[in-house]
This record gives structure tokens, sequence and C-alpha cells, in this order.
């Protein structure tokens, strides 16, 4: 006997299979899960690079390029874009399914130090990275406001404590801040002012540099005493910087403020977020790949 002719001569067990195989089909097919973006991880890394004052050019130039140069060697690499704005540099790391996020990681933090000596000596920091998911989104965003302080303010606050205490809790793959910027003195020179006295541009930098600067004041010796000096150079308002001297023309001193339009601040004026109408600093919480639970506690 065939195999067919076995449920030919069994009519009614092959009839009631043929039904429970249906019913069973019908029922598993509203239990599958549904998803028009299925949970993958990819390995992901961006690489972002600040120069405050740089054009998009020098950025890709100088920055982005040196950085690709590095970053291309790291194997596992898949796919590499990057993105130059004014200031920033942004340079996206996109790797193998099966390539190990941390291990990534190290690679990258490898490559970013190896290319720490091609950079530009006005990059006052290393370039930093992060780990993500592209198909992620925030689960969280947070819209700070207030009437007494300044967007700036808000930011270094949001920074230095709201940043910090959210990155630490366990689910939280990245905090990023939106909306302001690190509070800063801005100097808008009037070119006028500085062709009459004959000042250039350089010879402001380098007064402000010099005035600026936080440098070991040494100490004071007297009768086997030593008396350690301590003062900080460093100015925070911009009312301490109008009264900074330029130059000397014609046996009178050439102030800051006589020459350029000094005010308090961000680094970039160009990143402004709003919420309810107002200006606001947006806290973006992205989840950690492959976590599932966000507990946010005081």
């Amino acid at each position: 006997m065939s195999f067919s002719q076995l449920f030919i001569h069994r009519r009614i067990a092959t009839t009631l299979l043929a039904m429970g195989l249906g019913l069973a089909g019908l029922v598993a097919y509203f239990l599958l899960p549904v998803s028009p973006y299925p949970n993958i991880d990819i390995p992901t890394i961006a690489v972002s690079a600040n120069m405050p004052g740089a054009s998009p050019e020098t950025m890709a130039s100088s920055v982005a390029t040196v950085l690709e140069r590095h970053l291309g060697t790291i194997a596992g690499i898949t796919q590499m874009t990057s993105r130059s704005n004014i200031n920033n540099a942004q340079i996206v790391l996109q790797f193998d399914i099966s390539r190990d996020i941390d291990g990534a990681a190290r690679d990258v933090q490898a490559a970013i130090n190896a290319a720490r000596a091609d950079l530009p000596a006005a990059l006052r920091s290393n370039p930093t990275y992060r780990k993500f998911n592209p198909a992620d989104q925030p689960v969280m965003i947070l819209a700070l406001t207030s009437k007494t302080l300044s967007p700036g303010q808000i930011y270094d606050q949001a920074s230095n404590i709201i940043q910090q205490k959210l990155s630490q809790i366990s689910g939280v793959g990245d905090v990023s801040l939106n909306g302001a910027s690190l509070p800063a003195i801005r100097i808008e020179l009037n070119p006028r002012a500085l062709f009459k006295y004959g000042i250039g541009l350089e010879d402001v930098r380098a007064a402000v540099g010099a005035a600026n600067a936080n440098s070991p004041k040494g100490d004071i010796q007297q009768k086997g005493q030593t008396f350690q000096v301590y003062s900080n150079d460093n100015a925070s308002l911009a009312k301490d910087y109008k009264t900074l001297i330029v130059a000397y023309r014609n046996n009178a001193a050439v102030r800051l403020e006589d020459v350029a339009d000094v005010s308090d601040g961000v680094e970039n004026i160009r990143n402004m977020g709003i919420a309810n109408g107002q200006p606001a600093v947006l806290v973006n919480v992205t989840k950690q790949p492959g976590a599932n639970v966000i507990n946010v506690v005081d």
C-alpha cells in the first residue's frame, strides 16, 4: 500500500487531520508577532568631533578626513558615512552584524587616539564616540525651560547633572542634548575700529589668550616657610573681558570694548530648541541595544 492510499482508505481520519491542521494554522496566524521594523541590533558607532569657529569645509578636510583614514582600518566595517557642519563633524560606522559592539568600540577608541597626532591643534578635546542602534528611537524626551536662566545656563546644568544621572541608569544607551550649547563669551570684532587703531585679528586673539590663561603662579619662600600662590586668571563674564587691554596706541590703552562688542552667550548660537513656543534644551534618552526595560528613578 502506497502512502497516498493510506489516506484514501481512511477518509474520515484524513478529513479530521486536515481540519486540525487548518485550525492550528488559523490560531497561529493571529499569534504571530508582526513588526514593520524587526528588532535587530546592528552594531553602529558614531564618532563626533567639535571645533568652535570652524567652517564645514575645514571640518571636512582637517578633521573628518583624518578620522576616516584611521577608522577605515578597523576590521568588520560595512558602511562609513560622514557629515561636516559648522563647528562639528560626525562619522557613523556600521559594522557587520556578527561583530561584537564592545570590541568594535575598543578599536574605535584606539583609532581616535592614533589620529590625535594628525588632528588640528585647535581641536581642544579628543573626538568622542557612542554606541547606538539606528533602528531605535528616543524612549524619553525632556524639554527644559526657565524664566530666570538663559538657554546656555540650562544647557550647562543639564550637561553636568541631568545627563550624567540619566546615563547611569541601567538600560540607557545614550543621552544627547540639543537646543543650546555651553556658556561662552562672544566677541564680535568691529573691522572699522580695528583698521582705525591698526590692530590685527591675531593681536586680539593673542591678547585674549594671554590674559585668560590659568597658568602656575609659583610660590613665596621666606624664613624656611613656603607660601603657594593661588590665583585663577580665567574670566567667566563678559564684563571681565571688556576692559582687557589689546594694544597701546598714541600712549593710550586700546581696550577690547573699543574694537569689539563683548556679550555673554553660548558656543554655538545656531543650535536652538523650541518647546511650547519658548526656547528650550531638549534631552533625548535612547535605550541601550538589547535592553528591554528602563527603570527611571529619582
